[in-house]
């Protein structure tokens, strides 16, 4: 955020991005802060960051930068954690804000549509401590998959986890009602199909055990 600008916790997502975009473009996002003063939405706020870098137009980068990030918001949302947390080393670092502008100028006709549809509704989807597990788990396979070497697909997890990031954000159960089904096919379609995803946790059991 630019000097002494905190965004509201009424705000939308057009509005948080506005807020996290101002002021000299050459500074940096920290995603330690990114989620200051948000309550119950610092989730969405901090997924949305760490998804960006799944749009880096590089073939490996991308997903090697937001899987981790996105791993890691998973995980607490599947063991309960009400607030995220980060290691400094990921905390002290970010986008740089011009990439903050340059990303919500891209997306500025879907969040306008998105903002007239989606409320505050079916907070039960977003809060119940089972809701938030399956988000979390859904999320933590979703930026596996990203992190894997899966050709063509950064573009359509980023798509898909900006969805989970919309509905954490605008406190709307029925859109995520809606990611948690077209996350769960995801899961099927490029993780157990291509025996990627089995592999790794597999070799994650193996090293537990």
């Amino acid at each position: 955020m630019a000097p002494g600008t905190r965004p509201s916790k009424e705000a939308g997502a057009r509005g948080l991005l506005d807020a996290f975009a101002a002021g000299d473009p050459e500074d940096r996002v920290r995603l330690g802060e990114v989620f200051n003063g948000l309550g119950k939405r610092s989730f969405g706020m901090l997924l949305f960051i760490c998804t960006l870098p799944a749009f880096i137009p590089v073939p490996g980068v991308g997903g090697a930068v937001s899987g981790p990030l996105v791993i890691l918001v998973g995980l607490q949302l599947l063991v309960g954690r009400r607030t995220p947390w980060l290691p400094g080393f990921i905390a002290r670092r970010g986008p740089h804000r011009r990439a903050v502008a340059r990303f919500r100028d891209l997306l500025a006709p879907w969040l306008d549509r998105l903002e007239r549809v989606v409320r505050p509704r079916a907070a039960v989807l977003l809060d119940h401590r089972l809701a938030s597990a399956v988000t979390g788990l859904l999320l933590a396979l979703l930026g596996l998959l990203l992190s894997l070497p899966i050709p063509l697909t950064n573009y359509l997890f980023g798509v898909l986890l900006l969805l989970f990031a919309f509905a954490l954000l605008e406190r709307d159960g029925r859109l995520m009602a809606v990611a948690w089904g077209v996350g769960a096919v995801a899961v099927g379609v490029f993780g157990v199909l291509s025996g990627q995803l089995a592999g790794v946790l597999a070799r994650w059991v193996d090293l537990l055990v």
